[in-house]
């Protein structure tokens, strides 16, 4: 089992664990029998994650969601709830990509992806280190509001005043915390994405803080 443990909880596809069995004859096999006895976790069709009986280590949903589709980041409620920024518990996690939507279901728990402009992508994103021992790809607490706001399906907000009482009523979003974003962020977000209206009043809330 050494050589599973090695793995530590990074999701690894097929022909990783085919290389740590290469003597075998028959190496599906094995595969077959591991996941089986609940020893690796298929979350899709090549892609594995070792059980936390091996590493006694806790899987990282946001890593898992860096694997499962991308390029992606993890974003929206997810990230915000990560940061402590919206009291809600998230029951799916939420990424953005540039590909089309896409929604999985795993072993642990739904994980949705939302599509958005390929120039808009890059902005606001960073790779959290966990432990020294992973990382993964997750909005900067301001991206991750901007994400929020333009994958809001029927979201028109034209004031300040709207956008402050959709942050307080709808999210229930840590007010305070706005006075240490960036607004730096958000003017990129601007540039490259649609509800631009929606994003000024954002910006103008957050500089109106300052």
């Amino acid at each position: 089992m050494e050589r599973l443990r090695n793995l530590g909880i990074i999701p690894v596809n097929t022909d990783i664990l085919y290389s740590l069995y290469s003597n075998l004859n028959n190496p599906d096999k094995k595969l077959a029998e591991l996941e089986r006895k609940g020893l690796i976790i298929r979350v899709k069709r090549n892609l594995y994650v070792v059980s936390q009986k091996i590493h006694n280590q806790e899987i990282s949903s946001e890593l898992v969601a860096n694997h499962l589709y991308g390029p992606s980041y993890v974003s929206l409620e997810s990230a915000l709830s990560y940061y402590g920024l919206i009291p809600e518990r998230v029951y799916s996690m939420y990424s953005v990509c540039v590909k089309l939507h896409k929604q999985y279901e795993t072993p642990f728990g739904r994980f949705e992806y939302i599509k958005i402009p390929e120039r808009y992508f890059p902005i606001g994103i960073h790779q959290e280190i966990v432990n020294n021992s992973y990382s993964f790809l997750i909005a900067m607490p301001e991206k991750a509001l901007c994400d929020k706001i333009i994958a809001s399906r029927n979201l028109k907000i034209q004031s300040v005043k709207a956008m402050r009482e959709y942050l307080e009523e709808d999210l229930r979003f840590d007010m305070p915390a706005l006075n240490s974003f960036d607004v730096g962020i958000i003017s990129r977000c601007l540039e490259f994405c649609r509800k631009r209206t929606e994003l000024t009043q954002l910006l103008k809330l957050v500089q109106n803080g300052k």
